[in-house]
């Protein structure tokens, strides 16, 4: 990988850009990628926590929608048994009168049977009507619940919207003069260089494809660096990949600031959201 990332440096740049000069501008490069990180980090865990408050609201008013429509599928299931125990009532009454009249046995046997079996379907009206009252009790407080449970989670979506949008508001400008400087940069980086380095980039987990010496170590890994290596790092002549994580490695005189580069550690990311 030292052999291919020195190959591309030396294959395509300009004849008066030197290595030092790529080393500081893929330098600069990273401490302008690092500044717009620090900015994404500031915002935290905001954006996830904003979309899973707004599944789970989306979740609880479907489920609210649900139990609505349980409910009035069960009112309007308890209106039909009333309409249907009413006119078994009327039969009743009206078998019970016909009572008086019959010739035979055989007629007020039926006329029994009638009375008998509409007088249990009074019953199981009376039944299923006690039944799905006491599921549409149940409901109501459930929605109840559940409306004041989403009202809640709707006063914390609003809050951490809030947070979210006023972090945005803050860094929005700084985020975008940073995203600007280092598409500049790259313009001015050989396209072989500088796909290694994003290439670098995308596999480190905190970032960082470009890191200075500190204290005569990988600034990424930080393992020891060995003499010879760290002798070619100062000279300035060859581009340093790290044996153990693949970074590239800088003096750290190379930087803007002469020090290693780090990413904002928690302590640093709490500061900054409160203020």
């Amino acid at each position: 990988m030292v052999k291919d990332i020195n190959k591309k440096a030396e294959g395509a740049e300009k004849p008066e850009q030197t290595v030092e000069d790529k080393l500081k501008a893929l330098a600069l490069l990273q401490e302008t990628l690092s500044d717009i990180d620090r900015i994404k980090k500031l915002r935290g865990e905001l954006p996830l926590e904003v979309q899973d408050l707004e599944d789970e609201i989306e979740g609880k008013e479907t489920r609210l929608a649900n139990f609505t429509a349980d409910n009035k599928t069960l009112s309007q299931a308890v209106a039909a048994e009333k309409i249907k125990m009413a006119k078994s009532k009327e039969l009743i009454e009206k078998y019970k009168a016909q009572l008086d009249m019959v010739r035979n046995n055989k007629e007020f046997d039926n006329l029994q049977k009638e009375i008998e079996f509409q007088e249990l379907e009074v019953k199981h009206s009376e039944k299923k009507i006690k039944e799905a009252n006491a599921q549409i009790s149940a409901r109501k407080v459930e929605i109840s619940d559940l409306k004041l449970h989403i009202e809640g989670r709707k006063e914390d979506l609003k809050n951490k919207k809030g947070e979210l949008d006023g972090i945005i508001a803050e860094t929005r400008q700084e985020e975008e003069e940073l995203r600007e400087k280092a598409k500049s940069l790259q313009e001015n980086i050989e396209p072989r260089l500088l796909n290694a380095f994003k290439r670098i980039r995308e596999g480190a987990h905190n970032g960082l494809a470009l890191v200075p010496v500190d204290r005569d170590a990988c600034g990424g890994c930080f393992n020891s660096i060995p003499p010879q290596r760290l002798l070619e790092i100062r000279l300035h002549k060859k581009i340093v990949v790290c044996e153990y994580c693949g970074r590239i490695i800088v003096d750290p005189v190379l930087t803007t600031d002469g020090e290693p580069m780090k990413p904002m550690n928690d302590e640093e990311k709490k500061t900054r959201r409160k203020k």
